[in-house]
C-alpha cells in the first residue's frame, strides 16, 4: 500500500515542519512501511496532487484493479478539505483512504473521532484502520462559477462565518491562535451583529425566509477550534444537522453562547426561542441579497444559491491506532 503525507507548510503558522518530517520518516521505519512526503506549493496544490494520486493508483494495480493507497493531510481542516475534494474528483477513488494530522489552528474535524488514537502520531496513522465516513456534496455558484464540491465537517453562514473570517485575520498576530482567536472574533462580531439574509429550505420545506444571525449545516459537530455547536451530529448517520439562530438581540445571543460553545445548548428549556435545530438529507440556501459568504471547513468563498445533499460513506477515514 502506498502512503503519502501531504504537508501544508503554512498550516499552524509553519511551526514544526522539519520535526514533523523527521517523525514521519521514523514512523515509517518503525512500522516497516514506505511513506512519501509531499510538500504543497500553493493553494489548491493538495487538491491537485490528491486527484493525480488517486488516478495513478487506479491504473497501477494488477488485472485492472486499483492499487490501494492512503493520503494523510498534515495541516488544518482546509488542507483536509482540499485532499478530500481532490480524491472525490477522480473517476475512481474508493481505493484511497484519507487521514489527517491536525497541524492547523482550528483542527475541528478530528474532534468527531474521540475513540481514535493520537491523530498527531504518524506511527499511529500508519497503523490505523479506516472506516466509512459521510460527506456533504454541495453545488452552486462559488467564486463566480458553477461548481460541485464536498465538505467533510461543517458549513457556516452569517455570524459564524464572519467570526471565522475575523479570526483568520487575528491569527496573523503573535500569541493569537486557535479557540482564543475564535472567541475574540465572536466578541468583535457581537458588537457588529452582522448576520445573513437567507431563504433556508430543508428537505424541500422552507424554514426561514429573511434575516438570521447564523446558519450552520453540519456533518461533524465542531467549529471554531472546539465550539461544539452541533452536538447531535455524526459523521456516519447519513444526515446533516442544521442550526439556525434567529435574528435575536445581542443580549439573547450572549446569554446562550457559553452553552452553545460547550454543546449543551439543546438542554436549555427556552432554546427554541432563539434556535431552530433539525436534521435532513438535502438543503438549499438562497442569499436574498444576491450573494453570501460561505465558510466550508474553515475556508470562505462568495456564493450564490447553494444546494446541499448527503453523500453517505463517501470516503474512508483513517482512525489512528491506540
Amino acid at each position: 500500500m502506498k502512503t503519502v503525507f501531504i504537508i501544508n507548510p503554512d498550516a499552524g503558522k509553519g511551526k514544526g515542519i522539519d520535526h514533523l518530517q523527521a517523525r514521519i520518516r521514523t514512523a515509517a521505519e518503525k512500522t516497516g512501511q514506505i511513506a512519501d512526503i509531499y510538500m504543497t506549493k500553493a493553494p489548491q496544490d493538495a487538491e491537485r496532487f490528491a486527484k493525480s494520486f488517486a488516478e495513478e493508483l487506479a491504473e497501477a494495480g494488477p488485472d485492472g484493479m486499483p492499487e490501494a493507497g492512503r493520503l494523510i493531510a498534515c495541516g488544518g481542516d482546509g488542507t483536509f478539505n482540499e485532499v478530500l475534494n481532490g480524491v472525490m474528483a477522480a473517476a475512481c477513488h474508493d481505493h484511497v483512504a484519507l487521514g489527517l494530522i491536525p497541524t492547523g489552528t482550528g483542527n475541528d474535524f478530528v474532534r468527531n473521532f474521540p475513540e481514535a488514537g493520537d491523530f498527531l502520531d504518524p506511527a499511529a496513522q500508519l497503523s490505523g484502520q479506516d472506516v466509512p465516513c459521510d460527506a456533504i456534496r454541495y453545488r452552486g455558484i462559488l467564486e463566480g462559477k458553477e461548481q460541485t464540491r464536498y465538505c467533510g465537517n461543517m458549513f457556516n453562514v452569517g455570524l459564524d462565518c464572519n467570526v471565522v473570517d475575523t479570526a483568520a485575520h487575528l491569527k496573523r498576530y503573535p500569541l493569537i491562535a486557535g479557540s482564543f482567536a475564535y472567541l475574540l472574533g465572536v466578541a468583535i462580531n457581537f458588537i457588529r451583529k452582522k448576520g445573513a439574509n437567507l431563504k433556508v429550505e430543508l428537505d424541500g420545506k422552507t424554514i426561514v425566509n429573511g434575516p438570521v444571525l447564523l446558519t450552520a449545516i453540519a456533518n461533524g459537530g465542531f467549529c471554531g477550534g472546539g465550539v461544539h455547536s452541533a452536538p447531535m451530529a455524526s459523521t456516519c448517520d447519513g444526515r446533516m444537522d442544521v442550526n439556525i439562530i434567529y435574528n435575536v438581540s445581542r443580549f439573547q445571543f450572549l446569554k446562550k453562547f457559553p452553552y452553545y460553545a460547550k454543546g449543551t445548548h439543546m438542554e436549555l428549556p427556552d432554546i427554541t426561542d432563539i434556535l431552530y435545530c433539525d436534521s435532513c438529507t438535502t438543503a438549499r440556501l438562497t442569499p436574498l441579497d444576491g450573494t453570501m459568504r460561505l465558510c466550508t471547513d474553515g475556508e470562505i468563498v462568495d456564493a450564490g444559491t447553494v444546494e446541499f445533499e448527503m453523500a453517505p460513506g463517501a470516503f474512508r477515514m483513517i482512525l489512528p491506532a491506540k
